[in-house]
Formats: structure tokens, sequence, C-alpha cells
């Protein structure tokens, strides 16, 4: 029997290979509706690759892009913070002095806070411990010498990595209780970060110096660092708690929040 009656009636020719005159082996494609499916699927995959050129050039616009506006944003926090600094060495009223010097350190961290979690185009989570450690040596240098001299800042606790949604609000909790623990407590500072298997964390700052007033209610304060505090608290989820420090002085301030 012939090939061709072998074919069952309907079925469709196969691709086939066919010798040249050179003996090379070429490959005949079978047509269905004049169409082949193999220059088809050539056709559409030189589509995906095109496709996929593309998008990556307008990733990496959009990267150079982002690039681009951080450093704006820092240069001017940076010009803000410095034109806040010389107004307030020239305001002629103290307190009006010390609320431009407070601004302008509030801004400056912004920008410290800023350089320091986007360290890393397309970073999705923080070393949480690493950056309190280098937020801190950057308030220590900010103070003048003869004051770090008497003042000390320390890191202890575990590393966490938190995802960015976490550390940026955190970060500023964590920038506000360190300016007030420098602030209204003498000698050492300590920032804590603990974590249980339950990824249940807690951030603490505490100071040594006078205790806190008896009664003394956060969300009853009017001053700004405070409300700052409560409102990023907010933003986590998580709980402010105060009380005093180890040995009965000072204050400590502990931020619970989930690290999930």
């Amino acid at each position: 029997m012939s090939a061709a009656h072998a074919r069952r009636a309907g079925a469709h020719r196969p691709a086939h290979l066919i010798m040249s005159a050179r003996h090379a082996v070429r490959y005949e494609c079978e047509q269905y509706d004049g169409v082949c499916p193999v220059a088809e699927l050539r056709a559409a995959l030189t589509r995906e690759a095109a496709l996929l050129r593309e998008k990556d050039a307008l990733m990496e616009m959009q990267a150079t892009l982002s690039r681009e506006s951080d450093h704006r944003f820092l240069n001017n926090l940076q010009m803000v913070s410095s034109l806040l600094s010389m107004q307030s060495r020239a305001a002629g009223n103290p307190e009006a002095a010390t609320a431009l010097r407070l601004a302008a350190d509030r801004v400056a961290t912004i920008g410290r806070i800023h350089r320091h979690l986007h360290s890393n185009d397309g970073v999705q989570s923080v070393a949480f411990k690493r950056f309190l450690q280098e937020l801190c040596r950057d308030v220590m240098g900010m103070m003048t010498s003869d004051a770090c001299a008497a003042r000390s800042i320390s890191v202890e606790g575990v590393e966490l990595q938190l995802p960015t949604a976490i550390g940026i609000p955190l970060g500023f909790i964590a920038s506000e209780l360190i300016t007030n623990a420098l602030k209204y407590g003498d000698e050492a500072v300590v920032v804590r970060l603990e974590s249980n298997l339950c990824n249940e964390c807690a951030l603490s700052v505490e100071n040594t110096g006078p205790a806190l007033a008896e009664g003394f209610d956060p969300a009853a304060s009017k001053g700004f660092g405070m409300r700052i505090i409560r409102s990023f608290v907010a933003i986590i989820g998580g709980e402010l708690r105060l009380g005093r420090g180890e040995d009965g002085r000072g204050a400590r301030f502990t931020v619970l929040f989930s690290s999930s």
C-alpha cells in the first residue's frame, strides 16, 4: 500500500524535511488555510522580544527619573534647613530663634531618614537596627564637641528587617524620641529594638535624668514632636507606652508594633 493510501481520510499532511540540491536539510512548513504556524510563532516571539526591550527601557527611564527626583528633593531640604538656621541666628526674639532652629533640625532629619531608607533603589525592606545606628551617629555629629563629650547614644537589641511601609514612619518616630531624650535627659540615651517569635516588636528609647511628671499623658501633650510621634504610631498600627528607666530615673518611651 502506498503512503498516500495509508493516510486516513481528512488527516493533515505533517511538516516534512526536504533535501536541497546541496543536500542541506531545510524545513518545509505545512500551511493551514494559507498560514504557516512556525512563521506565526516566530513573528509572535519577535513581537514579544520587542515589547520586553521597550519595557526594560521604560523601567530604566523611570529609575533615572526617580533618582533625579530624590536628588532634587534632598537638595531642596538642605536649602530649606540652611535658610531656617540662618533665620534662627538672625532672630532677635529668643523664642522665635528656638522655634526656627527646631524647624531646621526637623527638616534636616527628614533628609537624613530619606537618605538612609532610600539608599538602595527599589528597596522593599530596611535593616532597622543598622538604620538606628546610622541615625544616632548623625545626631551625635550634629552636636557640639562639648555636648557630645558629655553624652552617649547606644543601640541595643536584635536586627529587624522591616518593610519600608513600617520602617519609614518608625524612622521618624525614632528620630523624635532620640531628640527628646537628648533634650530632656542627661548622660546616656539607650535605644533598644526587640522582637519575639510572633512578629511582635518593640522600639524603646530611654534616658537618664529627671523622671516624667506623674500623670503625664502623651495624648494631651500640645508639643509638636509628641503629635508627630502619635501620628506615625497610628500609621503603623502601633501602641505608644511610657514609663521610667530601669533605675527609676529618666523616661522610657516604647512603641509596640507588628513587623508583618
